[in-house]
Formats: structure tokens, C-alpha cells, sequence
């Protein structure tokens, strides 16, 4: 036997970096009030034990795709790339309701045509021969809540590798349709929208590695199962985790990045709870950096939460150029991810 492999190894860019973001959330909106009228709770009940202000609920129409869709335009169009120069598309959900084609397809079928699959009519198909053209790879990621994160890996990996060199990332949740409207303790949570980010190779890596993993204590704190498919979670044990246990996560994220405490600027975590955020960047010594608190107007769109907080304050204003921001995501799995990363230059 030869010593050496007649498989050629995998080479790829030095690196990647988020190059553009976008978001997408519903119209519609639903105050604590408006909770207040399906369930027995009230607006001072739902701030002070979340921080949530209101949310966005999609209408029976919206699709996770639709969401992923839209905020993926606004990311590529941010990013300035066309939809024909991506070459993998990741879409992190847990609430997208069709097998097949996945909901990276959808959306890399849509970016491309401007139709979902199935909906353009015979006349309007020819006009969208799309024979023999390679369109990118598509894989959808259910790890819940830290989908984003996880995905942002992927996409980072495969660059690396040179299975892709520019990538559209996407979260989106459809969550309120997987909640139980009866159950005060997770229908004030739920919500929907999506956030996307553009990774393009880099020279300059922008992207550190992920470190991740899962707590197997946990596996059944954060549940969507049949036959009933509604959300639900031991919110006790969730809550204890967050502030015993994630600071340690998020330090071994940092540490494996190469870069200290000191230098991270941006904390965009897991939108889950005000009470879960605020307690995490005191604990990693981050309650004087930019702190992404998104859910106070969104609240919690589990994959989506990550990306959908990063644009919205991202296009606002309200993050630097250039800047270290730390990524966590946790939850449904029991998992947990996250990863350093430069935000865009303007």
C-alpha cells in the first residue's frame, strides 16, 4: 500500500467574514397587554420576569421560508453580492414545517427566480429554465436556539475547507405557531422573524473557531414533540444553567478565539430573557460593552434571535465597524455554541 492518499485534501481561503446582515420581522405586533387577553398574566408580570415589551407574530400565510427569504435579501443586497454568487446556503430553524425541498432550498430557489418552488405557473416555469445551472449547496440546521451559531460554523468550515467561498447564513422561527396559548409561563416568550449574515472568504479571517457542545442533564428542558408540537420547557432548570454554568461556556468561547474579555466590544447572546442576558454580561465582566437586548422588542425567536438582534442594532447604529462581538447561542438540545466575530465595515 502507497503511504500517501490518492484523495486530494480539502484547501480553502485562510478564512471568512461576515460581509452584510439583514432581518425581517412581521407587521403585526402583540403587546404584553395583548397576551394579557388569551392568557391570566399582565404587562408588569411579563417585563419583570422577562424584559419583553412586544413582539412580532407572522400571519397564518407567512412561511419560515418567507421570513428566511426576506431577511436573506437584505443581507445579500447589504453585503452587495447577488444571489447567483452564493454557493451554500444554511438555513437554522426548528419550526419549518416541510421536509422537502428543505428550507434552504426554498430560499435559494426564491433568491434565484423570485417564486418558491411549485408556485410559478407552466408558462412562467420555461421561463425559468434553470437546466444545467449549479445553484448552491442548501442544509438546514435544527439545534434550536443555537442554530445561528452553529450554522455560522459551518459556513465558516466549509470556506476553509473550499467547499463554498461565499455564504448566506440565515435563522428564522416561526415559533408562535408551535405555542400553547394556554401556558402563561412560555406564551409571553414566543415570537417570530428571521436575521441573515453574508460570509465571504477572507484573507483576514473574521470568523473565529466555534466551540460548542450540549449539557445532557438538559436533553429534555427545551422541547417541541409529537403528537402535541407545542413549545415547552422546564423554565427553572433553564434559568439555573444561564446563570451557573453559561458564563464558563461563553469564557471557553473567547479563550479558543484567541482574543481576551478585554477585546470583545458587541455581546449579541441568545435572546432568551432579559433576567438570562443582563446576569451573563455582568458575570463576563461585559455590562459596559454593547449588550444586544433585542428581545426587549422582539422577543424570543430562538434561531433567529442571534441574527435578527445583530442586524436590527447592527443597521441602527448601535454596533461599531470592525469590532469583536461574541456570539452564544443555547437552548433546545441542551446545546450551546457560539464563536467571535468582526462585524461588517460599513
Amino acid at each position: 500500500m502507497n503511504d500517501r492518499s490518492m484523495i486530494a485534501s480539502a484547501t480553502g481561503a485562510p478564512g471568512s467574514r461576515i460581509v452584510g446582515l439583514g432581518h425581517f420581522q412581521p407587521e403585526r405586533t402583540m403587546t404584553n397587554d395583548d397576551v394579557a387577553q388569551l392568557v391570566e398574566t399582565n404587562d408588569e408580570w411579563i417585563r419583570s420576569r422577562t424584559g419583553i415589551v412586544t413582539r412580532h407574530v407572522a400571519d397564518d400565510a407567512t412561511t419560515v421560508a418567507d421570513m428566511a427569504v426576506a431577511a436573506g435579501r437584505h443581507a445579500l443586497e447589504d453585503a452587495g453580492v447577488a444571489a447567483a454568487d452564493v454557493d451554500l446556503v444554511i438555513v437554522a430553524t426548528a419550526t419549518a414545517v416541510d421536509r422537502s425541498p428543505n428550507t434552504a432550498g426554498r430560499v435559494a430557489y426564491h433568491l434565484r427566480t423570485g417564486v418558491m418552488p411549485g408556485e410559478s405557473t407552466p408558462e412562467e416555469a420555461s421561463e425559468l429554465d434553470l437546466r444545467g445551472v449549479v445553484g448552491p449547496a442548501v442544509l438546514d440546521v435544527n439545534v434550536a436556539c443555537s442554530g445561528f451559531a452553529h450554522s455560522v460554523a459551518l459556513a465558516d468550515q466549509a470556506i476553509r475547507a473550499g467547499s463554498a467561498r461565499t455564504a448566506l447564513v440565515v435563522g428564522a422561527e416561526k415559533l408562535t405557531a408551535f405555542t400553547d396559548w394556554t401556558d402563561r409561563s412560555t406564551c409571553i416568550l414566543t415570537a417570530d422573524g428571521a436575521g441573515a449574515a453574508v460570509l465571504q472568504a477572507s484573507e483576514t479571517p473574521g470568523v473565529g473557531p466555534v466551540t460548542w457542545g450540549s449539557e445532557p442533564d438538559l436533553t429534555p428542558a427545551v422541547l417541541i414533540e409529537a403528537p402535541g408540537d407545542k413549545f415547552a420547557q422546564d423554565g427553572r432548570s433553564v434559568f439555573k444553567w444561564a446563570i451557573t454554568r453559561a458564563a464558563d461556556r461563553a469564557r471557553s468561547v473567547v479563550e479558543r478565539s484567541g482574543v481576551s474579555l478585554d477585546d470583545i466590544q458587541v455581546l449579541v447572546a441568545h435572546q432568551a430573557n432579559l433576567r438570562i442576558i443582563e446576569p451573563l454580561a455582568k458575570a463576563l465582566g461585559m455590562e459596559d460593552r454593547v449588550v444586544v437586548t433585542d428581545i426587549v422588542e422582539s422577543g424570543n425567536t430562538s434561531a433567529a434571535s442571534i441574527p435578527l438582534g445583530l442586524s436590527k442594532w447592527w443597521h441602527a447604529g448601535k454596533i461599531p465597524a470592525g469590532a469583536p462581538a461574541l456570539l452564544f447561542g443555547f437552548g433546545g438540545g441542551f446545546a450551546w455554541a457560539g464563536q467571535v466575530v468582526e462585524t461588517p465595515t460599513r
